[in-house]
Order: structure tokens, then sequence, then C-alpha cells
């Protein structure tokens, strides 16, 4: 904690081709979304949309109205490109239709 009553958080966001961490200093009782925008991680990567993009705690999904506590790492979660059951499942049609073209 620091001595003037802040707390210590940190902003993640992770691209394929590059992630960003940054420490800030928050008053007591901010929430996610202050976090976030205080961290101006928005307009650095200004394809963030906080009504689109999923936030979290250490990895736990939370609501941007969650009140953080010295040492949380927020982090900004991109959109997912595929659903990983639809994803799994076509893998593994793919793997049996390999193996009966193979007998």
């Amino acid at each position: 904690m620091a001595h003037d009553g802040r707390i210590s958080v940190e902003v993640a966001y992770a691209r394929p081709d590059q992630q960003q961490i940054i420490a800030l200093q928050v008053a007591p009782g901010c929430t996610i979304q202050e976090a976030i925008e205080q961290s101006g991680i928005l307009h650095k990567y200004p394809e963030i949309r906080l009504d689109k993009n999923k936030v979290g705690i250490f990895g736990k999904l939370s609501q941007l109205q969650v009140l953080l506590r010295a040492g949380d790492r927020v982090e900004i979660y991109r959109p997912l490109l595929a659903d990983p059951k639809a994803a799994r499942k076509k893998r593994a049609a793919r793997k049996k239709s390999a193996s009966i073209t193979e007998s």
C-alpha cells in the first residue's frame, strides 16, 4: 500500500503480438473500470471496448463495478475468435475422418 492511502494495482492486456502491464496507484474504493480508465490503456489500444471485452482479476471473471484491493491485477480479455467447444468437435471430426480414410 502506498503512503498516501492509495493502493497499488496493475492493468493487463495481451494481444498475440504484445502484452502490456501497467502498474498504477489508485484511491481506495476504485473500481475495475476506473482503474482501466486511469491506466491510459484505452488510448493505447483503441480496440478495447469495455462494453464488449470481458474483464477479470487474476484470471477470474469480474464485473466493471467490482472494487479493487491492493495488489490486484485487472485483466482485459480479448474476444474469442472461435468457440472452444466447437473447435474441439471440429478437430475430433477431422481426426476421425482421417483415420477412416487411412484404413
